[in-house]
């Protein structure tokens, strides 16, 4: 407990501090890293404005973490089904064929669908031998690049809980709802996805936390053009040289963390009301 607390309290403590001159920072109190977050002040007339770049960023992270969770539910929801639907003995052997890039190097997995999407890549060969496009497609360095990789590199966090709660799932319940003439998709969407829930929301926390503070994914797939909060931050212990400000953008990347975990636990804790009710 000691080790997790002492880490983010210096942070904390950084946050209300000047600037140094080459880094780090001195021991003056300050509020203006705090200021920076959202604000930036004109350097001829001191006058006070929004943070365009900032607060683009910021809806950028949170707007692609938010799309990428959608991603990868609407591919592990159908993914995990037909794992759980398979027979008992076949279970194993597609779980591991979902758990085999966990054992490959985060890094490598984004370089990986770089070289699908780059300009000389598979996927501009391919679509060019077929004749469907003339010249390469530009997908690298754009959002299209960053939510691709992220969804990518985080489907497996969707599509393991969300089978955990599919195999617990009686599927009798839902051929009583095709007995009574259910459609399919008012089965899915009365009988299936109500029991499924909670694997559906401990998916969607499991890739929106880590994909809203990703760094090396935004890094590689947007380069200086798509960066992320995880990025911004870097930036300011580095090149910045702006450590009161990066320690505030890293307390308010923690603080959208610990908002989409309260919000996980208040929404399982009235199910389970409702449930026991």
């Amino acid at each position: 407990m000691l080790f997790s607390i002492l880490p983010l309290s210096v942070v904390v403590v950084y946050s209300f501090l000047t600037p140094g001159d080459f880094g780090n920072v001195k021991w003056i109190f300050s509020t203006d890293g705090w200021f920076s977050v959202l604000f930036e002040r004109d350097i001829f007339d001191d006058t006070v404005s929004l943070s365009d770049a900032n607060l683009i960023i910021l809806a950028r992270s949170v707007g692609l973490s938010l799309a990428t969770t959608l991603i990868t539910l609407v591919f592990g929801l159908p993914t995990a089904w037909f794992i759980a639907t398979r027979p008992a003995s076949q279970r194993g052997f597609w779980l591991f064929l979902i758990t085999i890039p966990f054992w490959t190097n985060l890094l490598v997995r984004t370089i990986a669908v770089q070289e699908m999407i780059r300009s000389e890549g598979v996927l501009n060969r391919l679509l060019m031998a077929l004749g469907i496009i003339h010249e390469p497609l530009q997908m690298m360095f754009t959002n299209f690049a960053v939510l691709l990789g992220m969804a990518y590199v985080f489907l497996p966090l969707m599509v393991l809980p969300v089978y955990a709660a599919i195999e617990k799932f009686d599927f009798r319940l839902a051929e009583a709802g095709y007995d009574l003439y259910a459609s399919r998709l008012y089965c899915l969407r009365r009988v299936i996805l109500p029991l499924v829930r909670p694997g559906i929301i401990a998916g969607s926390i499991l890739v929106f936390v880590p994909s809203l503070g990703a760094y090396v994914t935004p890094r590689i797939m947007g380069g200086g053009k798509s960066m992320m909060l995880g990025n911004l931050i870097e930036m300011q212990f580095g090149q910045g040289r702006n450590w009161p400000l990066g320690a505030a953008l890293s307390i308010t990347l923690t603080i959208l963390v610990l908002a989409a975990l309260i919000w996980y636990t208040r929404l399982t804790s009235a199910r389970k009301e409702r449930n026991h009710g």
